[in-house]
C-alpha cells in the first residue's frame, strides 16, 4: 500500500473516534448521563475520573470492533491457500492484536475507574478498598473481559492459519460477552423480560461489531478482493436485520412498553433515553439507506472496475457507524 494510502487509512481512524466522542459527548449532556459535579463538601471519585468511564468505554468498545473486524477479515473474508492466512489475512491478524492490546488497557483503566465510582471514594484510596471493587459484579466482568483480550492478543500475535482465525473470533465473541450480562443494559431481575433484553443485547452487539468491523476491515484489507465484498455485503444484510429488531426489543423492554403499552412510541421524545434511541433510530435508518444505495448503484459499478464512489461512501458509512457507537455509550449510561 502507498503512504498516501496509509496516511488516508490513519486520517479516517482518527476521524471515527473523533465522532464517537463527539457524539458521545453532546449525546450524555443533552441527555441528562453525563457526570454531575459533587456536592461542596463531599469527597467521592471526582468528575475526571467519572467521565473517565464512558471514554474507557468508548475506547475498548472500538478496539474490540476493530479487533473482532480484523479477525473476521483474516477468519473468512480473505483467501487462503491450504488452510494458511494469505499476507493480508496475517496483517490483518498482527493489526488485531495490537488492537486486542489496547482494548484491554482501555477496559483495565474502564476497570479502575468504574470501581471507583461506584464506590463513590477517590482514586486514591482505590487500594485500600481493593476486597470491596472486587466484589462488585461490574468489575468481575471487566476483570474477565481483560484476561480474554489479553489472551486473544497472544493468540493473534502468533496466529497464522484459518483455524486459530477462528479461534480467535470465539474468544473475541466471549470478551465481548461478559460486560454486557452485567451493564445498564442487563435488568437486574431474572424474569423472562430481563432474559430477553440480555439475549437481545448480545445479538445486538456481536450484529454491531460484524458490521462495523468487517467494514473497516474491509476498508484496510479488501480493496483488491472484490469476493470478500461480496460477501461482506450479504453478512453486513444479516446484521443490519438483526440490529434493526434486537435494538427495538431491547429499547422497548427498558422503556417499560410490556409493562405500560408501547414506551418507546411514547417516551423517546419525553425521556432522555428515549430521544438517544430516536437519534440512534435514525442513524440506523440512514445506515440502511446506504446499504441500500450500496447494492443498487456503488456495487455494480465496483463490479464494473469503477471503484471510487464504492470506497468514498464506505468511508463516510463508517465514520457515521463510529458516531452511532458514541451514542450507544451514551444510552448505557443514561437514566
Amino acid at each position: 500500500m502507498a503512504t498516501g494510502a496509509r496516511v488516508s487509512g490513519k486520517v479516517l481512524a482518527a476521524g471515527a473516534v473523533a465522532a464517537g466522542l463527539v457524539v458521545m459527548v453532546v449525546a450524555l449532556l443533552a441527555a441528562g448521563g453525563a457526570p454531575k459535579p459533587l456536592p461542596a463538601g463531599l469527597t467521592g471519585a471526582g468528575t475526571p475520573v467519572s467521565w473517565a468511564v464512558p471514554v474507557l468505554r468508548l475506547l475498548a468498545d472500538l478496539a474490540a470492533i476493530a479487533t473482532g473486524g480484523a479477525v473476521l477479515a483474516a477468519a473468512v473474508l480473505l483467501p487462503a491457500t491450504d488452510g494458511k492466512l494469505g499476507a493480508q489475512g496475517l496483517r490483518a491478524c498482527q493489526d488485531a492484536a495490537v488492537a486486542a492490546g489496547v482494548w484491554a488497557v482501555a477496559s483495565i483503566g474502564g476497570l479502575l475507574a468504574t470501581a471507583t465510582v461506584i464506590l463513590g471514594i477517590p482514586m486514591s484510596q482505590l487500594a485500600a478498598r481493593a476486597g470491596d471493587a472486587g466484589s462488585l459484579l461490574q468489575v468481575r466482568a471487566l476483570a474477565a473481559a481483560v484476561v480474554l483480550t489479553a489472551l486473544l492478543a497472544i493468540v493473534l500475535s502468533g496466529c497464522r492459519t484459518v483455524a486459530v482465525a477462528r479461534l480467535a473470533l470465539v474468544l473475541t465473541a466471549a470478551a465481548l460477552t461478559g460486560p454486557l450480562l452485567t451493564g445498564h443494559g442487563a435488568i437486574e431481575r431474572t424474569t423472562f423480560w430481563s432474559l430477553l433484553a440480555t439475549a437481545s443485547l448480545v445479538v445486538h452487539v456481536y450484529a454491531a461489531t460484524t458490521w462495523i468491523g468487517g467494514l473497516g476491515a474491509l476498508l484496510r484489507y479488501g480493496r483488491d478482493y472484490l469476493k470478500a465484498i461480496e460477501t461482506f455485503s450479504r453478512l453486513a444484510l444479516v446484521c443490519a436485520i438483526s440490529i434493526g429488531i434486537t435494538g427495538l426489543l431491547t429499547a422497548e423492554i427498558h422503556l417499560g412498553g410490556h409493562q405500560d403499552g408501547w414506551g418507546l412510541i411514547t417516551q423517546w421524545v419525553t425521556t432522555g433515553y428515549g430521544a438517544l434511541v430516536f437519534a440512534k433510530t435514525f442513524a440506523f435508518a440512514l445506515l440502511v439507506w446506504i446499504g441500500w444505495w450500496h447494492r443498487r448503484a456503488t456495487l455494480p459499478a465496483l463490479a464494473a472496475n469503477q471503484p471510487a464512489a464504492f470506497w468514498r461512501l464506505a468511508a463516510g458509512e463508517l465514520v457515521l457507524m463510529c458516531a452511532t457507537v458514541g451514542l450507544a455509550v451514551a444510552l448505557s449510561r443514561t437514566p
